[in-house]
């Protein structure tokens, strides 16, 4: 099978990643007999230095003609000629990909390795209050009164697909639970959430649900985080909840993501930001990048045995004890990152070795 990957390395940490995640795709891609055409393309930082702009009119052409986005991280500073213009990259960027493409639903696995914690949280990615009108006054001296305003909007169309997404997800999973979190005792947006999903449930009648407002949710997900099956959001709490629950891994650095549209056309990244302060240093850890290419391959191409030989190598690897420093088990010694994407790729060329000699 032919593909063709639109590559977004980004700034900070993410080439380093990114390095390390290609060497897996093209793993994959030869054993299993494919063609990955990757077309390297600058946005963020890296992209204001070069253009003038964070997403060049070239980078969004090339992603227009791809079958997907593998998306490193955005946000320099990248040079100090343009240190006061890096702030708005992610927003820049990432927005309006998800506009563009209409990356309505954000899906985020929450693993814990032996800790029996696995739930996947999904977003409505592309309407609520981030892309609600937003007002403020000017703000003059600290005396002066001013005010600000931030419009959140919900449609039940937007609320019934990302809900169909997500008990879509929950019927194919063991356990087929949903919880929809809202904030329905006080928000007009939630009530009308909280209708939808429960219309939505008639057409799943094998899937379980149940409401939980969003103060709790939090809550739960500290206290008793084995009880989550699949977690459906509106955006602004998901973004928020899905951040809170990434501590459970033990590193932000473990885990991907995955924003999709009806079309499967998705954008894959981990959960992390550029890591400024660590780029350049070949310790950050390439896991979630990785992880990244496994949902690509899954949701966006449809391989799902190529990505369950990646998952499994990865989970042996972190099982064995081996990671960067930042979930490194106290007993082995720390691995950089691309000692972590060798150690990986060694696993899968067992896997793929096992896999010929039972042929």
């Amino acid at each position: 099978m032919r593909k063709t990957i639109a590559v977004i390395a980004g700034d900070g940490v993410g080439s380093e990643i990114m390095a390390e995640a290609l060497k897996v795709l093209r793993l994959v891609e030869r054993h299993f007999k494919h063609e990955f055409f990757v077309q390297e393309m600058l946005a963020g930082g890296a992209a204001f230095d070069a253009y003038g702009t964070h997403l060049p009119k070239r980078t969004l052409s090339v992603c227009e003609s791809s079958d997907a986005i593998l998306f490193g991280a955005v946000g320099g500073p990248v040079s100090e000629i343009h240190t006061e213009k890096w702030k708005d990259a992610e927003k820049n960027v990432l927005l309006t990909l998800r506009k563009t493409f209409d990356l309505f639903a954000n899906l985020r696995p929450i693993f814990a390795s032996g800790k029996d914690i696995d739930f996947i949280i999904v977003r409505e990615l592309v309407s609520g209050i981030y892309f609600g009108e937003h007002k403020e006054a000017e703000y003059r001296e600290l005396k002066e009164a001013s005010s600000a305003e931030d419009a959140m909007r919900y449609s039940s169309f937007e609320i019934e697909r990302i809900a169909r997404v997500a008990f879509s997800i929950a019927r194919d999973r063991e356990r087929k639970r949903i919880t929809s979190v809202d904030k329905a005792n006080v928000l007009a947006c939630s009530r009308l959430w909280r209708k939808v999903v429960e219309d939505v449930a008639k057409d799943f009648q094998e899937v379980s649900y149940e409401h939980m407002f969003v103060d709790n949710a939090a809550m739960q997900i500290m206290k008793n985080p084995k009880q989550f099956d699949v977690l459906l959001t509106e955006n602004m709490f998901g973004d928020i909840l899905s951040d809170e629950a990434s501590v459970l891994a033990g590193s932000l650095g473990l885990l991907p993501s995955a924003s999709m549209n009806e079309k499967k056309f998705g954008l894959f990244e981990p959960i992390h930001g550029s890591a400024q302060d660590i780029a350049g240093k070949d310790i950050v850890n390439p896991v979630g990048m990785i992880l990244s290419v496994a949902l690509m391959l899954e949701l966006s191409f449809s391989m799902k045995q190529e990505a369950l030989c990646i998952k499994q190598a990865v989970f042996r690897v972190l099982k064995d004890g081996y990671g960067t420093p930042d979930c490194a088990r106290e007993s082995t010694t720390p691995l950089k990152t691309n000692e972590m994407g060798d150690r990986i790729c060694n696993y899968l060329n067992t896997f793929f070795l096992e896999k010929s000699l039972l042929k």
